[in-house]
């Protein structure tokens, strides 16, 4: 039975992914938590009491000024046993309404409701033991967790948000459950792109960074990580026909060294297309670059490639067109839905077509022009300032009610 809309509500959020601790995630978690509390303080005495749950990790990063904020600091590894035994005592204790989980990872026995962001099914979708560093036995013994805690956590919601109508019809067709449960509240983005002056500063600034990666003004371009689903393989594969049409193009990767880019440094050395002490290679594998670096690749660019085969939202191709760099993307999942009309499409499995795609961007510079104007505006459709009021919305559908 819900409370007294007069009375003064407590809602968690389980915030340990806040930050870049918890990579993509981590920037979804932080913005809605950022964004609600500042909602919060404008509505005043009509607000909630927050309890926003951080790791050792991230706690001091959150900082807070409005006494109706809690911060809680919980050495509790998402994924762990302990977070399933141990983290329901936590939220009893601080004697919460409601609490917001931003991922599947619900403890199996939480003592109160709560609701649940599902960004996607890539786990569900995509169950392969190229997509783990883990042996395969612990490998599927996960997988069969992750399957058994999503299901639990879905029914058991009152409330799911998701990022894209394409995931929430998945959500449907996969869980069977009833759409009216299923609320989208779509991402936002940083509108980074600059005005002329801006430009041309970066400009005076260019040639010294892109000599510092090795990298000429002939450059496609693609930043994220290089888990399998997101199919940088034919990718590469698909460089390797055009670097031979145009030899003095370069395709450039950017994301933190790890495991899965490793396996795409062997594939591209296998293609003769990198060599690791060779900077001239038509590939560079740039690892972590700092934004203000990168904000100057987004803007040398001919074009952003994303080829992968699912996404619940995304969000990489989105800040390219923030930026003002011309995307051509995959056609698949929620990828339509949010890039619109202003992104180039091809089949990511039809090695032919994205090669066709991605030489028909770099065939016209009138056409390139064309696409950063359409992706700029395309980007102004999202805001994280409201994906967190339609995420207080959420909240206030499930306690205010009567």
């Amino acid at each position: 039975m819900a409370k007294e809309p007069c009375c003064v509500m407590k809602i968690g959020i389980d915030a340990r992914f806040y930050g870049p601790v918890g990579k993509g995630l981590g920037r979804y978690t932080q913005e809605v938590v950022d964004n609600i509390i500042k909602i919060n303080n404008v509505e005043d005495g009509d607000g909630f009491e927050f309890v926003i749950f951080l790791s050792p990790d991230n706690y001091d990063e959150l900082i807070v000024g409005d006494l109706r904020i809690k911060k809680v600091m919980l050495n509790i590894r998402w994924y762990s046993w302990r977070e399933q035994i141990f983290m329901p005592f936590y939220i009893w204790r601080e004697k919460l309404d409601l609490i917001h989980f931003p991922h599947f990872n619900v403890p199996i026995f939480t003592p109160v409701k709560f609701v649940l962001t599902l960004h996607d099914l890539i786990l569900t979708h995509f169950p392969t033991v190229r997509a783990t560093t883990k042996h395969i036995f612990i490998y599927h013994l996960k997988n069969l967790a992750y399957r058994l805690v999503t299901k639990m956590a879905v029914k058991r919601a009152e409330k799911i948000i998701t990022v894209s109508e394409f995931t929430k019809k998945d959500i449907i067709y996969n869980f069977k459950i009833a759409a009216e449960k299923i609320i989208v509240t779509y991402e936002g983005v940083a509108n980074l792109a600059h005005g002329r002056d801006s430009l041309f500063v970066a400009k005076l600034d260019s040639r010294e960074m892109l000599n510092k990666y090795h990298i000429n003004e002939n450059f496609l371009l693609y930043v994220g990580n290089a888990y399998p689903h997101k199919n940088l393989e034919t990718l590469i594969s698909v460089f390797g026909r055009l670097h031979s049409l145009r030899p003095e193009m370069k395709l450039v990767l950017v994301g933190k060294e790890d495991y899965f880019y490793d396996r795409i440094h062997n594939y591209a050395s296998s293609l003769n297309l990198w060599q690791k002490e060779n900077v001239n290679s038509p590939i560079v594998f740039a690892g972590y670059v700092p934004d203000s670096q990168l904000e100057i690749m987004y803007q040398e660019a001919k074009a952003y490639v994303f080829p992968s085969l699912y996404e619940g939202f995304g969000l990489p191709p989105l800040e390219a067109m923030a930026k003002g760099c011309p995307v051509v993307s995959s056609d698949r999942a929620s990828l339509p839905e949010i890039l619109g009309t202003a992104a180039v499409y091809f089949n990511p499995e039809d090695e032919d077509d994205m090669f066709s795609k991605i030489n028909n961007v770099l065939d016209s510079r009138a056409f390139r022009e064309e696409l950063k104007l359409k992706g700029v505006e395309q980007s102004k459709k999202y805001s994280w300032w409201e994906c967190a009021n339609k995420t207080l919305d959420v909240y206030k559908q499930i306690l205010l009610k009567k």
